[in-house]
């Protein structure tokens, strides 16, 4: 068991810290899909209790400025989201997790509450070809009119779970969100660097270039 001496010394990671390398993959001269790895992020579970949840949802609003989705999609305020994630479930996700432990602390007597911050890996992706790469593991239809802005979806690609929403289009059309578990990080990878490589990639790691999440 590690001592209070060695843990002192203990360097926070972001969750790809060691995983992604900032710059070009695969194809040269090409960049048909952007990764963006999202480190820092608060990010939490919510669950409402068996008698409903008008309670979290409430305390929720009036905290945060947002709604919690009643299906599978995705809700901003100007600070955070929160992503359903099945009946009565929810993710809620800060930009920042500065204050986030004393926030959720607020919402402990009207939901099961667990800061997930360190135990996810969060990226987005975006360009000309990301349905093109997604399509080769995801099992989804990510037609634009199949799976639209907003919506969210818990699924599998490459045989990983995963959450998945569509953020608001960007220049090149549209933007996905995909988050694993940290665990399941490298692995992932593993995948989704072989699916882009044919399209040309622009990786760009935020705070794991540094190994602070």
């Amino acid at each position: 068991m590690a001592d209070a001496t060695t843990t002192a010394n203990w360097t926070p990671r972001g969750a790809w810290a060691g995983i992604l390398q900032q710059g070009h993959l695969g194809a040269p001269a090409k960049t048909g899909v952007r990764i963006e790895a999202q480190d820092g992020l608060g990010i939490a579970s919510l669950i409402a209790p068996a008698t409903g949840v008008a309670g979290l949802a409430e305390a929720v609003k009036a905290r945060f400025g947002l709604g919690l989705p009643p299906a599978p999609a995705i809700a901003r305020s100007k600070t955070h989201a929160g992503v359903w994630a099945g009946p009565g479930q929810w993710l809620l996700i800060a930009e920042d997790r500065a204050g986030f432990a004393d926030a959720l602390a607020l919402l402990s007597d009207v939901a099961a509450v667990a800061d997930q911050s360190s135990g996810r890996a969060a990226l987005r992706l975006s360009g000309a070809h990301v349905r093109d790469a997604l399509a080769k593991g995801c099992m989804l239809d990510l037609h634009p009119v199949a799976f639209p802005v907003g919506m969210a979806a818990l699924t599998s690609i490459a045989h990983i779970g995963v959450h998945l929403w569509r953020a608001q289009d960007g220049p090149e059309g549209a933007v996905f969100e995909i988050m694993v578990a940290r665990s399941f990080a490298g692995s992932f990878w593993s995948w989704l660097s072989a699916s882009v490589a044919e399209f040309g990639c622009e990786v760009v790691t935020n705070g794991a270039s540094t190994g602070r999440g």
